[in-house]
C-alpha cells in the first residue's frame, strides 16, 4: 500500500491476532491494487469497453461507495482517475508533466458513471476503453474499519491501526490515565516526523491527507499527486494538509478527498455543520484551522 503500517492491540492472543490482520492487508492488497496487474481491481480496468468482470462482494462494495460519492462530490473524489495518475505518474518513476494534449485525451476517460454494475451478478464493467478505476482515495479507510471489526469480534478493546496517515483507534489508550491516544499531525514539510500537534482521540478514526506526501519538482515549480479530475493538474489552493476526525475511517477518507479542492475557511464552515465529522486544516503559510468541536481535543506543539 505504499506506506508503513503498525498494528497494536491489547488481548491474550495478541500475536495470533496481529498475524491474522497481516494476512487481511496482504490479501486486501493482492485484490484491491491499482498497481498490480494480477489485482481483481486490475481485471475490472483491463476489461475496460470489452466484458464485465465478477468481483468479490467486498470489491464490489467499495467501487459501488466510489462511485456514488465520485457522482454526488461533483466529482471532488473520482475513483476512475486512475488514467490520470498513472499519465503524471507522481510518487513513481518516471514521473513528468504531461502535454496539454495527453492530459485532454484521458481526461475524456475519467467518468464515473460509465462503470456499469450489475449487483444481482456482481459484476463491474467498465464501458469506455482505457478507463480504470483507482481506489487509493477510499480503500486504507476500508481496510482500517475491517481490521477494527475484526479485532472487536475477537474481543479487542484497546488498540491501533496506523495504515500511514490513517489512523484508527479502539477503545482506551491504557498507557493514559485520560484513556486518550495521541494522534500527532504532520507539519507539512519533507522531514517525517516533524509534528504541528496531537489530538486526542477514543475510538475515533483520524485521516490525514497533504500536499507533502509526494511531489514532483521541476523547473522550479512543484506538483504534487492530489488532481483535479476536471482540469487534469494538481489542485491548486491555499491548503498544505487536512485532517478529518469520524468514527469510521471511510468516512475520513472521502472528506480528506472530497474537500480537498474548497478553501481552508470553506472546508472548516462545511465541516462544523456536519454533525460526527470534525476538521483541521493546515496552509501553505503553517496557519491551523479546525472545526469548533475539536478545540478542546487539539494540542499544540
Amino acid at each position: 500500500m505504499g506506506t508503513q503500517i503498525n498494528l497494536s492491540i491489547v488481548h491474550p492472543e495478541a500475536e495470533k491476532l496481529l498475524e491474522q490482520a497481516d494476512h487481511m492487508l496482504a490479501d486486501y492488497e493482492a485484490r484491491f491494487s491499482a498497481n498490480d496487474l494480477k489485482s481483481d481491481l486490475m481485471a475490472v480496468n483491463q476489461q475496460a469497453g470489452l466484458n464485465p468482470v465478477h468481483v468479490d462482494p467486498d470489491l464490489y462494495e467499495l467501487i459501488q461507495i466510489g462511485k456514488e460519492y465520485s457522482l454526488s462530490s461533483n466529482l471532488a473524489l473520482n475513483i476512475t482517475i486512475g488514467p490520470l495518475i498513472k499519465l503524471w505518474k507522481i510518487g513513481f518513476t518516471g514521473a513528468h508533466v504531461p502535454e496539454k494534449t495527453e492530459i485532454k485525451e484521458r481526461l475524456k476517460l475519467l467518468d464515473p458513471a460509465a462503470i456499469e454494475m450489475d449487483a444481482d451478478k456482481g459484476t463491474v464493467y467498465l464501458t469506455k476503453k482505457g478507463m480504470e478505476i483507482d481506489l487509493g482515495a477510499l480503500a486504507k479507510g476500508y481496510f482500517a474499519d475491517q481490521l477494527k471489526t475484526f479485532f472487536q469480534k475477537e474481543g479487542v478493546h484497546s488498540g491501533l491501526v496506523d495504515l500511514g496517515g490513517n489512523v484508527l483507534t479502539i477503545g482506551e489508550n491504557q498507557k493514559h490515565e485520560d484513556g486518550y491516544w495521541r494522534v500527532g499531525i504532520q507539519k507539512p514539510s519533507l522531514v517525517r516526523g516533524s509534528l504541528a500537534g496531537a489530538i486526542l482521540v477514543k475510538d475515533k478514526s483520524v485521516v490525514t491527507s497533504g500536499i507533502y506526501e509526494r511531489s514532483l519538482k521541476t523547473n522550479g515549480k512543484e506538483y504534487h499527486h492530489i488532481f483535479d479530475s476536471k482540469t487534469g493538474y494538481p489542485i491548486e489552493n491555499e491548503l498544505a494538509s487536512i485532517t478529518i476526525v469520524s468514527d469510521n475511517s471511510i468516512d475520513g477518507e472521502l472528506w480528506t478527498t472530497m474537500a480537498f479542492a474548497l478553501s481552508p475557511d470553506a472546508i472548516i464552515h462545511h465541516v462544523d455543520n456536519i454533525p460526527g465529522i470534525e476538521a483541521l486544516v493546515i496552509t501553505k503559510d503553517n496557519a491551523i484551522k479546525m472545526t469548533r468541536g475539536l478545540v478542546p481535543y487539539f494540542i499544540l506543539l
